[in-house]
């Protein structure tokens, strides 16, 4: 297991040292200029670019950012004055984190409960229901299904807050709208893998032995059909505790999701680079937690 680790961890550090380079340079690959204004004269974006070195070569900016990198300084907004990236990523972050993981939560305990009960009630009224509505509303964006929502319950209704004030109440819609996508998709990955587990002989065993269905379907079977839920919840969180726009954008959630794309739009380089690395170094940890976590949940899995 220590042995496992440590080559993990190792190839985690390998995979955001990539992520850095990779992203550094196919930024600075892109046409333009953070600096591009009709009302800003040669001279002046001359300088601005002097002052936050991008009149270095390529290769020397590269060096001096991951130099910084290195020490905690993810660099300062070209496009907010006086704002660092660090400082950005602490206050927008908060946001997107606390929706993202109501919505993971939310996916999963509607989620996994609801594949677990299509599988057992194989070829029943149930199972063809649960199929018919997932197969139906995975194809549904979460932006139009968050628009729905805004409309019925904050237009017509008006049973919701239409402004952001970050109240309890705030999160309810968007909550709904980021997990709906992810509640579909596990409740069909749970009844895919928990119908082959329940065709196998140690399952058909434990009922000869008289077992209750209980303690065989949720203990044993559930249980070892975990596997592919895992797999895709780990860089889900990392996906939604990030930020998405489109949901951020529709609820007025000020999140970082919503910010990355707009410096994106800006070239605001300092802001896309830290925001990237941040996103990408949760995804690797994420993926890291999830194979540990494959041993704990299935012993038949070796970590080697």
């Amino acid at each position: 297991m220590l042995k496992y680790g440590i080559k993990r961890i190792f190839s985690a550090i390998l995979a955001v040292i990539i992520l850095i380079t990779a992203t550094f340079f196919l930024m600075h690959m892109v046409p333009g200029s953070p600096f591009l204004s009709e009302r800003m004269t040669d001279k002046v974006k001359a300088n601005l670019e002097k002052k936050y070195g991008l009149d270095k070569p390529l290769g020397t900016q590269y060096l001096i950012y991951v130099d910084n990198l290195l020490q905690g300084d993810m660099g300062t907004s070209l496009q907010k004055k006086g704002r660092t990236v660090t400082g950005i990523i602490e206050e927008k972050f908060p946001y997107s984190a606390k929706l993202g993981l109501f919505a993971i939560a939310l996916a999963i305990v509607v989620g996994i409960p609801l594949g677990a009960l299509a599988a057992i009630k194989h070829e029943k009224l149930i199972d063809r229901l649960v199929m018919l509505f997932t197969t139906i509303f995975i194809s549904v964006p979460g932006f139009v299904f968050g628009t729905l929502l805004l409309v019925l319950f904050c237009a017509v209704w008006k049973i919701a807050p239409a402004t952001w004030t970050d109240s309890p109440a705030n999160y309810i819609l968007p909550v709904i709208s980021l997990s709906f996508y992810p509640i579909c998709y596990i409740t069909k990955l749970t009844r895919s893998s928990m119908l082959e587990t329940l065709g196998q002989d140690y399952i058909k065993t434990a009922h000869a032995k008289g077992l209750s269905a209980f303690v065989v379907h949720f203990k044993h079977a559930l249980k070892n059909s975990a596997i592919p839920v895992i797999s895709y919840v780990g860089p889900l969180t990392a996906f939604l505790i990030t930020g998405t726009f489109a949901v951020e954008k529709l609820f007025s959630v000020p999140g970082l999701g919503r910010f990355f794309v707009d410096s994106v739009s800006n070239r605001d380089y300092p802001v896309i680079m830290g925001t990237t690395i941040f996103l990408g170094c949760i995804m690797v940890l994420m993926n890291l937690i999830v194979d540990f976590v494959y041993g704990l949940v299935d012993p038949r899995i070796k970590l080697r």
